[in-house]
């Protein structure tokens, strides 16, 4: 298999973000993306979720290859909608926080200092993650099914996968590090260490030109304000109980969220998450106890609660079809559980079904939907007093 060109993939990308448009209900053009682009650029919106099922409409061996390779396609995505935002830059933006207030003023440093055909070091160049002030996530294919749990296996490693289940456990929401800025104590140079695990080393010795010639052993502190955090948290997902074959205790898995993702599922939430599964490198004296190299986790991009509050109810129109119809499939084995084991009757009383779906937190209107549903497929049958569903 010949190897891919990933600089024509970017440029696919940029097209695609440039060029894709949908038709309003007046006949126009609508850039769907382009108009986000300008909000990124403009500092009024943080995350892009780019639709899968949009790049199907373009280029569907694109949406294969991100699929399969998520991780490195999120990067080149990345790359692209930084190198446009220029482009869609229509008015100078306020500075938002401590940090973009610091890249100006290194920026502005560094033009009045440096000469125009001076290289930077290695070392002192700002990383892309330092500039970068948006987040990037994919919404999976329509055509792509949620997975179980304990079906996700090594071969899914890289990939993009959805999954259901319940959210049993979630961390608080806490900073992590995404790029370390040191100084340097005797050149004053300033470096930048890009992390991408959630425990890193830090650097201790200054690695510029300047301390390496005169040997003077400069040493580096940490600088949090030039620094760069994001959000960071941590969910617990276990299979529903309709998933789990006889004799078998429920799989958990562990999901890793950030940026605008955060805060978005509680405990008992009933989940689909869109994410890239990835292997955790185990560090220090853990590595050496744990008999496996690594463990696994999920890297969250899309998080979809399937049980619907009073407060969400104006949203329920954002789900797609695919979507309405997990809701439907939660409750009705939600309902199944009530059902007696054995030989006998199989039949449950209308208020015991809805009090459980209730309690879950699913809506009545969301109970009688799926009843009416399951009823045309003849799954079971709902008396005339309405106070009896019999499963045929």
């Amino acid at each position: 298999m010949a190897p891919k060109d990933y600089a024509a993939e970017k440029e696919k990308a940029k097209r695609f973000l440039q060029e894709f448009y949908q038709d309003d209900e007046f006949g126009k053009k609508q850039f769907k993306y382009g108009d986000q682009l300008v909000r990124l650029a403009h500092r009024e919106q943080v995350a892009l979720y780019v639709d899968l099922d949009d790049v199907a409409e373009e280029d569907p061996e694109l949406v294969d290859s991100i699929s399969e390779n998520t991780k490195r396609y999120s990067q080149l995505f990345t790359e692209a909608v930084q190198e446009l935002l220029p482009q869609y830059k229509e008015k100078e933006v306020v500075n938002k926080d401590v940090l973009d207030v610091y890249i100006e003023h290194r920026l502005m440093m560094e033009q009045r200092s440096q000469d125009p055909g001076a290289t930077r070091s290695p070392q002192n160049q700002y990383p892309s993650e330092l500039m970068c002030r948006f987040e990037l996530y994919f919404r999976g294919p329509s055509s792509s099914k949620p997975r179980v749990i304990r079906e996700v296996r090594a071969d899914s490693i890289g990939k993009l996968v959805t999954v259901r289940g319940i959210v049993t456990r979630v961390s608080e929401v806490k900073p992590r590090m995404v790029v370390a800025t040191y100084t340097c104590d005797q050149c004053g140079a300033e470096t930048y260490q890009p992390i991408r695990s959630p425990v890193f080393m830090p650097l201790i010795m200054c690695p510029s030109q300047e301390c390496q010639t005169n040997r003077s052993g400069g040493r580096l502190y940490l600088q949090t304000r030039g620094s760069k955090f994001i959000k960071f948290q941590e969910l617990k997902m276990q299979e529903h109980s309709d998933q789990v074959p006889v004799g078998n205790i429920p799989r958990s898995i562990t999901v890793l969220v950030e940026g605008e993702n955060t805060r978005l599922a509680q405990p008992g939430d009933h989940v689909s998450i869109t994410g890239i599964f990835l292997p955790m490198l185990r560090t220090g004296f853990r590595q050496v106890v744990q008999g496996l190299l690594s463990e696994t986790y999920l890297e969250a991009h899309r998080i979809v609660k399937m049980n619907k509050s009073e407060d969400d109810e104006a949203g329920i129109g954002e789900l797609s079809k695919e979507e309405l119809r997990q809701i439907a499939d939660v409750i009705f084995a939600t309902v199944r559980e009530l059902v007696p084991l054995g030989p006998g009757s199989q039949s449950i009383r209308f208020s015991e079904a809805e009090q459980r779906c209730v309690s879950r937190g699913f809506t009545p209107a969301q109970f009688q939907a799926a009843l009416d549903e399951y009823e045309e497929l003849n799954v079971w049958q709902v008396n005339a007093a309405r106070t009896r569903i019999t499963f045929v």
